[in-house]
Order: structure tokens, then C-alpha cells, then sequence
């Protein structure tokens, strides 16, 4: 249980807003008598980083944000329509009164990029009423080390009707933000200049989703806009202003994501009601940003599992649908040190027309391969398309009593309020009969591994399977995986690939993913000479989870280095682009004395890049070395470095 440290000064009673909130008794800042006068507020983080004001002008809210001095988002709009064209927030607010309070306070999640989680904050709310309706609501601010959120809370008792969010992000001349909506790559634009897409089916404008990264002129500064906490509400998508070049507009989705199910235009809710938390995580530098991820993890709801001993995150074989190649996948998950294997797409028949997944093909004698996987200790993960789950709740029981350690539930087009519940009420099912759950494609994260850890990883990328670029692998630290977990299957040894075998081999440190899989598609029996194979040794040892990370440099787009420690080894990864790259990074994170560093790097560069060679040396290293990182175009590095 998390028992926040306050600083307080009582001198009010914000009635009914700590319910909303979903907030522990809160210490009561300075209230005021109901007045419409010009007036701000502004949450500062402890340790002076940041700070987001929140202004009343003319009736009118507005809110704005600064790291160490600077523009993070010029002066925006704040605001919810409701279904009756009410506005709140846009004219005739008036103030009741005001609380503040700064929270210490550090939690220890099941797993994650850190064995602890540091939840420092100062938090600002207004309690607010439109003059016009009598409508009671607030909003909500926070600052901390690594970013600022506010969300918005309706406080009278009874129901309400949401058609839309009236937030902006009007951004500094020349901020550029790296667009992208679904699957598709990355895009660097000016706000205004998002490209229009979408369907009949499906909602269309010059939108882009979420997490969205923005960059500044100065150079140094970068920050990320993620959702967080969302609950029984659409999808957050952002969309440029027509003659209004840096601004972003809040957009809730009306459709999901690729069109199918129901349109929802409003979403009803039962009040108090709390709105998503609007995170943007910042960085004084690119590498801070990516460090600063777990900004959205403090905003999301603590856990909800009494036992979670039984979730287990690691790493994962696809297995091709035979009986004889799951056996054989069980034998080299073993060996190789992974955890699981999944059968995917097909092993119940095609996954389009196919609504029974209790019965496996005939290719498959499921029984027999659990039966052996659980004598070797590796866990059975099963691919399920949303057609043929019509009752979560008899489908993971029955899973349950197979054996089954997870589902991987693909083609989960979220966006609409119906389908955020859905896929909240998979989790909670899922934790149910201890399954973990993976969901893939048009999905984003909203921190709510935090509170059910077993929804263990999410795709919404574009994976690895579409073989991208190596600019794009090194612009995805600094923006999807900033929101959470992303699995982002790693392709070593794959013809097809753009980058070196190195720079695949470093994704497993550099990105955050719980649930990783490898080794695409192969067989085992394409590693059996491991002679062939020299990056063998880094995947069989490295973890999922950290106790410790530290992004020791990095730029979007460009290139990054990431350190993460389990027990006492480091593992280090290091990618570049499509330009040759020596990075000095230097190994103070290091304990004292000698360590051994196995270094796993890129050979002469090949005609293409997937046949550059990986050479293996080692060498004896302290926290005074500065190490030279040497990367071939498109290449990487992968480095393990264990006390001597």
C-alpha cells in the first residue's frame, strides 16, 4: 500500500474530490469564495525541474509548461463538451476554492525498468463551477522531475455525457513532432503539417496517435505526450488546427482503429468521473527522456492483484504448427535459456473464419507439447484472434486447466470507450486464471501494467516484422516505448534485415519489452551450429526486466545507448542509424574494482547490412573507463559486463 508523504496547508474543504480522484485524504490549499477573476496556479516539481501553470482569463482555462526555464507547451486550451454542448472550461468558470500538496514516495513494482519506482510530485487542483449550468468540476495538476499531467474530474453525483476534450498543445516555433498513426512509420512535421488519413470506416484528419514526440529548436529539450489511467473512455488521438501552425488539438476516437465495431461519437459516464491523466514526459536531453518513462506508471491506478508471484516475465520462442516443432521448441527454449514458447496464427485453425480456439489443428497434439514443456519449466502462450474469444471468462478458464501460461490476443483494435473496457476486462480476466496476456496491433499503452501486471506487453508499433529501417529502431526509445512495454519481436539472423545482426542484438537492452520474443520464425535447427551463430551467448543470458537502467546517451532518429543491471551484470546496447557511429561512453555506473566486459560488435561492414559479421572480444574494465562503441551503418553493439 502507497501512504504518500504531504506537505500541507489547511485552510478549506474541496468536498468530494478526493472520491473522484481516487485520492487518499488530501491536504487543502488557500480557498477562495467563488470569483471569476483573471488568476493562475502553478504546480512546481520538488526538485524545481518543471513546473505547469494553469490559468482563468476571462472566464476562459488555459494551462502551459516549462522544464528549467523553457517552453514545453506555450499557452493552451483546456476543456470537456458535453453531449448538451456544454463547454466546460471555455467561458464562465468560476473558482470555489483550491488544494495542493507535494507526494514522496516510492513503490516497488512486479517488474519493470527499475526495482523501484520514485513518485515525487506537487499537485495543484481548482475546484471549478460553470456559472452557466451550475456544473461542479476540477481539474487537476502535477509536476515532477520528469514531466507534467493534468486530467479533469466531473464531481456531481449522477451521469454525464463527454463528446468531446477542448485540450490543445500549442507548441514553440519550429517544435516538430514525429507523427505516425497505426502501424505506419515514424513522420517528423510541424504540428500543423500532420498528414490526413483514414477510411469511411474509420476517423479520419491530419491525426496522429499517441505517444507523440515533440523536439525543439534548441537542441537539447524533448518531450513525449502519453495517456495514462484511461478507464471507461475513448482512445486519445491529436490532430493539427486548420491556420494554426503549432497546435495540436485533443481528439477522442470515435471509431476503432481500423473500423471495426460500434461507433461511440459520446462516451456516458457515471460521476464523479475521472478523465485520462494527460502525461508529458520531458527531458532536458534525449537520453533523460527515455529515463524518464515511468512518469506514466506513477499516474496509472496501483495494482489490483493480492498475488502476483505467479506472473512471470521472459523470453519467448515461436514455434511453427507442428507437434514435432513445439517439442523441439520446448528443448531449445531450455536450452537456450527462454522461458516460453507460443504457437501463433493457425494452431486452431484461420484466425478470420476460424471461432473455436479450444480445439488445435490436427498437426498439434497440444497435450503432449505442455505436457513436455512443464516437465522442462517452460510456460505455453497461445495466439487467439478477438473472434473466437465470445466469453473470455469460460475461454482463459479453460486455458487455465490446459496448463496455459498466457494468451496473446492479436488484431485488438482499440480507440473507442467500448473497446478500453474490453480490453481492461481481458486483463482482469486473464489475472483471474493466472494468464498472462499480450495484446498486438493497433493498441496503445495507458499504464494500466501497473495495476493488472499480467497484461504483461503490447504491440502498437511498427514491428520489427516489417523489417524497418535502423532509423527507425532508434527513434522508438524516445517515443512508443516511452508510454510502456512494446513487443517488438527481434530478428536476428533474418536475411530480410536492414541493420546489422549487433544492432538486433542490442534491441534486447535498449528496448523495454517484458515479454520478448525472438528469433522471428526459425527453426532451432538453424542455431545448431553455434559456431554460425556468436550472438547466441547474449540472448541466452540477458533478462527482460531490470533492477536498475541508466540511458547513458542518445538522439531521436539518430542513435542510443542504454545500460540495465540484473543483480550484479550489466547488460549494455548501444544502436545507430544508417551512419557509422563511435560513441565514448563512460562505465561510472560501474561498482568498484575490476570487470570483465564481453563485447559484441560489428565486423567489416558486408554488402548489406544483415551480413556484417559480429566479432566477439572481451577486455577488463572500472568505472573510470571510457568505452569506445564502435557501429557499423545500421549496426550496434551489445556489451555484458560482470564484476571480475
Amino acid at each position: 500500500m502507497q501512504l504518500p508523504a504531504r506537505s500541507v496547508s489547511r485552510r478549506g474543504l474541496l468536498k468530494g474530490a478526493a472520491v473522484a480522484a481516487g485520492t487518499a485524504a488530501a491536504g487543502i490549499g488557500a480557498a477562495g469564495t467563488a470569483a471569476a477573476a483573471d488568476t493562475s496556479v502553478t504546480a512546481t516539481a520538488p526538485d524545481g525541474s518543471t513546473t505547469i501553470t494553469m490559468s482563468l482569463t476571462g472566464g476562459a482555462l488555459s494551462w502551459s509548461a516549462r522544464r528549467r526555464g523553457a517552453s514545453v507547451v506555450d499557452t493552451s486550451a483546456l476543456g470537456l463538451k458535453l453531449s448538451d454542448g456544454t463547454m466546460l472550461g471555455r467561458s464562465g468558470t468560476l473558482i470555489t476554492n483550491y488544494q495542493h500538496w507535494t507526494v514522496n514516495n516510492t513503490w516497488t513494482p512486479v517488474y519493470g525498468r527499475n526495482a523501484a519506482v520514485h513518485d515525487w510530485y506537487q499537485e495543484m487542483r481548482w475546484n471549478l463551477q460553470d456559472a452557466a449550468t451550475l456544473i461542479n468540476f476540477s481539474v487537476q495538476l502535477r509536476a515532477y522531475p520528469s514531466g507534467v499531467a493534468f486530467r479533469y474530474v466531473l464531481l456531481d453525483k449522477g451521469t454525464a455525457t463527454i463528446a468531446d476534450e477542448l485540450t490543445t498543445f500549442v507548441f514553440p516555433d519550429s517544435t516538430l513532432v514525429y507523427s505516425y498513426r497505426d502501424e505506419d512509420p515514424y513522420n517528423p512535421v510541424a504540428p500543423g503539417s500532420i498528414p490526413s488519413t483514414g477510411t469511411s470506416g474509420t476517423d479520419t484528419g491530419p491525426l496522429t496517435d499517441l505517444p507523440l514526440t515533440a523536439t525543439y529548436a534548441s537542441g537539447g529539450l524533448i518531450a513525449c505526450v502519453c495517456e495514462s489511467s484511461r478507464v471507461n473512455y475513448p482512445r486519445l488521438m491529436l490532430s493539427s488546427v486548420s491556420g494554426q501552425p503549432n497546435t495540436l488539438a485533443a481528439y477522442l476516437m470515435e471509431h476503432t482503429a481500423r473500423g471495426s465495431g460500434t461507433v461511440q461519437t459520446t462516451s456516458t459516464v457515471t460521476t464523479p468521473f475521472a478523465t485520462p491523466w494527460r502525461a508529458v514526459v520531458t527531458g532536458s536531453t534525449h537520453a533523460e527522456l527515455v529515463d524518464n518513462a515511468e512518469l506514466v506508471l506513477n499516474l496509472a491506478p496501483a495494482g489490483a492483484l493480492a498475488d502476483t508471484s505467479w506472473i512471470k516475465p521472459g523470453k519467448v520462442f515461436r514455434c511453427q504448427l507442428t507437434t514435432a516443432d513445439g517439442m523441439a521448441g520446448v528443448d531449445f527454449a531450455a536450452a537456450r535459456g527462454l522461458q516460453y514458447i507460443e504457437y501463433d496464427s493457425g494452431w486452431y485453425g484461420p484466425e478470420h473464419t476460424t471461432t473455436d480456439a479450444t480445439k488445435p489443428i490436427a498437426a498439434i497434439d497440444l497435450p503432449s507439447v505442455i505436457s513436455h514443456a512443464t516437465s522442462k519449466g517452460i510456460g505455453v502462450i497461445l495466439y487467439v484472434n478477438p473472434l473466437a474469444v465470445p466469453d473470455a471468462d469460460s475461454l482463459f478458464a479453460l486455458y487455465r486447466s490446459w496448463g496455459i501460461a498466457g494468451v496473446k490476443l492479436g488484431f485488438i483494435n482499440d480507440g473507442t470507450q467500448a473497446m478500453t473496457n474490453q480490453i481492461i476486462a481481458w486483463a482482469r480476466t486473464a489475472a483471474k486464471y493466472k494468464l498472462l496476456l499480450d495484446t498486438h496491433d493497433d493498441v496503445r499503452p495507458f499504464g494500466y501494467e501497473r495495476t493488472y501486471p499480467n497484461w504483461i506487453s503490447l504491440e502498437g508499433v511498427r514491428g520489427n516484422e516489417h523489417f524497418p529501417t535502423a532509423s527507425h529502431n532508434v527513434t522508438l526509445p524516445f517515443a512508443r516505448n516511452v508510454g510502456g512495454p512494446m513487443d517488438y519481436t527481434i530478428c536476428y539472423g533474418q536475411s530480410r534485415d536492414q541493420t546489422t545482426n549487433a544492432h538486433q542484438m542490442a534491441m534486447a537492452a535498449v528496448f523495454y519489452q517484458p515479454l520478448n520474443f525472438l528469433y522471428w520464425y526459425d527453426s532451432p535447427s538453424k542455431y545448431s551450429n553455434t559456431a554460425n551463430w556468436p550472438g547466441l551467448p547474449w540472448f541466452d543470458a540477458i533478462p527482460t526486466t531490470w533492477d536498475e537502467s541508466r540511458t547513458l546517451g542518445g538522439a531521436i532518429g539518430q542513435y542510443v545507448a542504454v545500460a540495465r543491471r540484473k543483480g550484479t551484470t550489466w547488460y549494455l546496447g548501444a544502436m545507430t542509424n544508417e551512419s557509422a557511429r563511435t560513441l565514448s561512453l563512460p562505465l561510472s555506473f560501474l561498482g568498484s574494482g575490476n570487470w570483465t566486459a564481453t563485447v559484441y560488435a560489428d565486423g567489416t561492414p558486408g554488402t548489406s547490412a544483415y551480413q556484417t559479421p559480429v566479432v566477439v572480444s572481451s577486455r577488463t574494465v572500472t568505472s573510470v573507463t571510457v568505452l569506445p562503441v564502435t557501429m557499423a551503418p545500421s549496426g550496434g553493439q551489445a556489451v555484458v559486463l560482470k564484476p571480475s
